[in-house]
């Protein structure tokens, strides 16, 4: 800045022998001037600001601690900041995990849904194109291959079903349709339901001897309906032919506890913790041969959920498994 102002000086003195004696003083004074007001400026803007500035936070600083009456509490009150910025650190670490983890599992569920959508459009693809190639007029093949793709096609709604039922069950968690009825009669009307595709595999649809008493519970009928199906037709699937389903009921004070249980082939234990997963088979190869969507237990989950109630699964490889559903019972009044 003395700078500056030293150049405007010298450029008015560099100029003098232009000016009349008599203009000396008053040139002279009028550069001094100049150089004054610049020098203001320039100090205000750049200095004055910051020393201001400088000075306000100093205040408010000074103002902050006006109420503090020793150095322990100043020490409190930074341990309290720290803990905070700790908890804080935690909490976004915590955040940023967990989505992670819900893009990992995103990427998954997409990734299964493609894989089973795939298998029985190109299947369906295969029968069709063998048709139109010439298949269609040989009656060898023709009604065989159009029986085939239609089971594929059964297989395909199958998963869209069951894909907009879990949608729906996730968008409308607390929706329920309570109602008091008696659970064993819906069971019942299950076994009939699937008493075709149980015969199929000479499977027996039983209650349990002395497990058999009535109850009636406060729960969504139509969902424990869907619920059942899957639990019971899950184990006619995976059932051994000749073998038994058995429905127990156990009075749990205020809730039930209903077990769903099979001789047929159980579940390794490493597969057990993800029996509930969507698309997850504990046996591909046979899973593939029987069918399904791969979403039935994992609707059942959602249904209990739902309930705010639990669903467990025991099961020993080669042997058998049980699945257990705890549900509220329902007041009765005279």
């Amino acid at each position: 800045m003395t700078h500056i102002v030293i150049l405007v000086s010298i450029y008015a003195v560099s100029d003098v022998s232009n000016v009349q004696p008599g203009y000396f003083i008053v040139y002279a004074f009028a550069t001094l001037l100049i150089g004054y007001f610049l020098l203001r400026f320039l100090f205000e803007t750049f200095v004055f600001r910051k020393i201001k500035l400088i000075y306000k936070v100093i205040t408010d600083s000074k103002d902050s601690l006006k109420d503090v009456k020793s150095l322990d509490s100043v020490e409190t009150s930074l341990e309290d900041v720290n803990e905070k910025v700790v908890e804080w650190a935690a909490e976004t670490e915590k955040e940023i995990t967990s989505l992670k983890s819900l893009e990992s599992y995103r990427k998954k569920y997409v990734g299964d849904i493609s894989h089973e959508l795939k298998t029985p459009i190109f299947t369906i693809q295969g029968y069709l194109y063998t048709l139109l190639e010439g298949g269609l007029y040989d009656e060898k093949i023709n009604k065989k291959y159009l029986e085939r793709a239609v089971s594929n096609l059964a297989r395909l709604q199958t998963i869209v079903e069951d894909l907009e039922l879990i949608n729906q069950l996730e968008s409308e968690a607390g929706l329920l349709d309570l109602t008091k009825f008696n659970i064993k009669e819906l069971v019942e009307e299950v076994f009939r339901d699937l008493e075709m595709q149980a015969a199929s595999k000479n499977i027996n649809l039983i209650f349990k001897p002395g497990a058999n008493q009535s109850f009636t519970v406060l729960a969504d009928r139509n969902k424990m309906h869907q619920v059942f199906i899957n639990l019971i037709k899950n184990s006619i699937k995976y059932g051994n032919d000749g073998g038994t389903t058995k429905v127990s009921f156990y009075d749990m004070d205020e809730r039930i506890l209903v077990e769903v249980s099979d001789n047929g082939i159980g579940v390794k234990e490493e597969d057990l913790k993800h029996l509930f997963d969507r698309f997850y088979r504990a046996d591909k190869s046979r899973s593939r041969q029987v069918g399904g969507s791969g979403l039935g237990l994992a609707i059942v989950k959602h249904i209990m959920e739902a309930h705010k109630q639990k669903i467990t699964v025991r099961s020993t490889f080669g042997l058998g498994s049980t699945f257990g559903i705890t549900l509220q019972k329902a007041k009765i009044t005279y």
